[in-house]
């Protein structure tokens, strides 16, 4: 049986992923805006990541015979000066979640719950990730972004980016 409060926090951190996932179906849908189609394909495998994190920590719950409390979504922005800002506010939002998972493993620890503590270590992985590839983006983006021809063909390059499920693996 999962803690009380492991339960809770995991709870807590399912409603910041599937915020995070509408964060960034909205993010998709600026980019459709903007004539960037492969940056909105980026955005939208992101959503579909998203979902699928706290789907996993969902189905996680349920194995360890808790209960799983869905929360509202908060309301997420819809538009952003510039492409580089919108990877500058994904950058700094993947940060936040990795404290957000960091925080998790300290209670995993804190309880000597060592079915948590091996669960999380996906998340901790899979953050690494996505804090480089936010980074790296957007330091690109931050580039050529005054350059319309260098930005369309750099976006053409999110084009052919397909959602694998790996949290299913």
């Amino acid at each position: 049986m999962i803690a009380q409060k492991m339960q809770k926090e995991i709870n807590d951190q399912i409603n910041a992923e599937f915020w995070s996932a509408y964060l960034y179906l909205s993010m998709s849908s600026w980019f459709t805006e903007q004539n960037l189609p492969g940056l909105a394909n980026w955005m939208y495998v992101q959503y579909q990541e998203e979902m699928a994190h706290g789907m996993k920590m969902f189905r996680y719950i349920h194995e360890r015979g808790g209960e799983v409390k869905l929360q509202p979504i908060a309301k997420v922005p819809t538009s952003w000066k510039s492409p580089s800002a919108a990877f500058d506010e994904v950058f700094k939002h993947e940060q936040k979640v990795t404290s957000l998972i960091n925080k998790l493993m300290d209670t995993a620890v804190e309880l000597k719950d060592y079915a948590s503590i091996s669960f999380l270590n996906w998340y901790i992985d899979e953050q690494v990730e996505e804090e480089a590839n936010a980074s790296d983006i957007y330091t690109t983006l931050k580039e050529i972004e005054k350059m319309p021809g260098a930005l369309r063909m750099y976006d053409k390059e999110f084009a052919s980016r397909k959602f694998v499920d790996e949290t299913q693996e």
